[in-house]
């Protein structure tokens, strides 16, 4: 499996997340936080018959922005957005964005894992720094497995909140609207797109 250069973070809060994640692997883990894994690792959990992965750095254009926010109901941070693709023998086989944001006073770093056709396939957790007790569990992402753009995706409508981390649950809620809001005006125009006729001499 490879993987293609490309930037990953997409502003200054995101990059310093980055740093942590990297003095974390180090062995040198703040007291209060954790990584799970690093990028290329979740990668090759969430698609291990990949032949490779390769990341896309796109630049929205202020109506892209407000076209995934307004699909998203929440803030985009940047409009500078990594996207990962999966291929295998015949093509894609699934996408991958990572969300870095605020939970209360510290951050978590979200691998959000989308099938072909937009729906979420998984969700790994990469870091968490707040304290443990506010963390998303392995369980409770998994009601977020065949979720789409068109479903509310709202806490404690149809996603179940978790007592005493409402901030949490929010902000990986928010973390999975933003990222199917974004394969939608990324990545399903382009997959959708008819191709150019082919020309008689080809």
């Amino acid at each position: 499996m490879s993987s293609t250069s490309g930037s990953a973070w997409s502003s200054s809060r995101t990059a310093t997340l980055a740093g942590l994640i990297a003095v974390s692997i180090a062995g040198a883990a703040p007291a209060a936080g954790a990584v799970f894994h690093s990028r290329s690792e979740a990668l090759e959990l969430a698609f291990p018959d990949a032949d490779r992965i390769e990341r896309k750095s796109f630049v929205l254009t202020e109506a892209q922005k407000g076209a995934v926010e307004e699909q998203s109901r929440a803030p985009l941070d940047s409009q500078l957005v990594t996207i990962y693709t999966a291929y295998g023998p015949d093509g894609p086989i699934g996408y991958a964005l990572i969300d870095i944001h605020r939970v209360r006073a510290m951050n978590e770093a979200l691998l959000v894992v989308l099938q072909n056709d937009g729906r979420v396939r998984s969700l790994r957790l990469l870091a968490f720094y707040e304290p443990p007790e506010y963390m998303p569990l392995p369980g409770w992402l998994e009601q977020f497995e065949e979720r789409s753009s068109e479903d509310p995706l709202r806490v404690r409508g149809d996603i179940h909140a978790i007592a005493g981390a409402t901030l949490s649950t929010r902000a990986v809620t928010r973390a999975v609207r933003r990222s199917l809001a974004l394969f939608q005006v990324l990545i399903a125009p382009e997959a959708h797109a008819t191709p150019p006729p082919r020309g008689k001499d080809e």
